[in-house]
């Protein structure tokens, strides 16, 4: 969803929309999106590699992936609420 509403072919609203979230939501995941892909991979939070390094980028890295798999599984519950309330509509 982030790559989407990344591309300059559709606004905010319409990706957040067609994904069936709000476009506050939407915009506060692109915001939290782009400062962590605005850190440099490697480097802790004040910019240094210490001893501790390698564990910190693992840890950073894993935690970025969990809050993806996260958001990917709040769009798929929403999109399985979705389109089961037009299946019991019929």
């Amino acid at each position: 969803m982030i790559a989407v509403a990344r591309q300059d072919d559709q606004s905010i609203a319409r990706v957040a929309r067609s994904f069936g979230v709000s476009e506050s939501c939407l915009a506060r995941w692109l915001k939290i999106a782009d400062r962590e892909d605005a850190r440099p991979r490697g480097t802790s939070a004040t910019g240094t590699l210490g001893a501790g390094g390698d564990l910190e980028a693992q840890n950073r890295e894993l935690r970025k992936r969990a809050k993806q798999l996260e958001q990917e599984n709040e769009i798929l519950r929403r999109a399985t609420a979705y389109f089961a309330r037009d299946v019991l509509q019929k």
